[in-house]
């Protein structure tokens, strides 16, 4: 029996020390390898400041009681406090942001590929979603979705496509919490339809199974971008 605790205890041992060697996550879109030193930047772009200079305001933010523009075709801003507005956040793991909507503002579907969100409203009421990844041939990917009233919270899983909808008549306010210093955002349309160089419209025609012309339509639109960055 002692033998047999014994094996059992090596091979976890060995399971948790695989779990443990595996590559850390990325807190940027890529990292490419370069042989000199002098051309590089560290993998999180973020270098640690000397613990002696460090001062409270590397930890603070102010303002965030403030509304941003919603006079956009979107209807919605969204103000990112991360890693590039608080330095102390590097590291962390941790960012977090204000969302305003005008009445039936949009934050659009998009993605998060380095994080988890959790949100929360504060005022008004939004429609809100997620949609799964591919489940597999011939089945159809999920809508999991929620009308959110002032203090209801929701999670969006880490690199799912999911949006906000303000349907009320009034103003609409959430915060977000992201489990990334740096989570990025790829909005959908945007990257599809507003990439530069723009996607070969053989390849959206194909993808989107709509008339030539109705790709070089959108591709020829302003798409906005709602994100703020003080």
């Amino acid at each position: 029996m002692a033998v047999r605790i014994h094996i059992a205890a090596a091979i976890l041992a060995l399971v948790f020390t695989v779990v443990h060697a595996s590559d850390p996550s990325p807190l940027q879109d890529f990292c490419v390898a370069v042989p000199d030193a002098n051309a590089g930047v560290f993998v999180n772009g973020k270098i640690c400041k000397d613990p002696k200079l460090v001062k409270p305001e590397d930890f603070f933010f102010p303002g965030l009681n403030k509304p941003g523009s919603t006079a956009n075709p979107l209807g919605s801003n969204v103000t990112a406090v991360n890693v590039n507005q608080i330095p102390g956040l590097n590291t962390l793991g941790v960012s977090l942001a204000r969302i305003d909507f005008a009445p039936y503002g949009l934050n659009p579907p998009h993605i998060h590929p380095r994080a988890t969100e959790v949100l929360f409203v504060l005022e008004g009421t939004l429609v809100v979603g997620f949609v799964t990844s591919n489940p597999g041939m011939n089945m159809k990917n999920k809508l999991f979705t929620k009308v959110l009233n002032p203090g209801d919270v929701f999670v969006f899983p880490q690199g799912l496509i999911h949006f906000q909808f303000n349907q009320g008549h009034s103003n609409a306010v959430a915060f977000a919490g992201l489990g990334s210093q740096n989570p990025g955002v790829i909005t959908i349309a945007n990257a599809v339809f507003g990439s530069k160089p723009p996607i070969s419209r053989d390849v959206l025609t194909k993808a989107f199974q709509v008339d030539k012309n109705v790709v070089k339509y959108l591709q020829s639109q302003f798409w906005w971008d709602n994100h703020y960055y003080p």
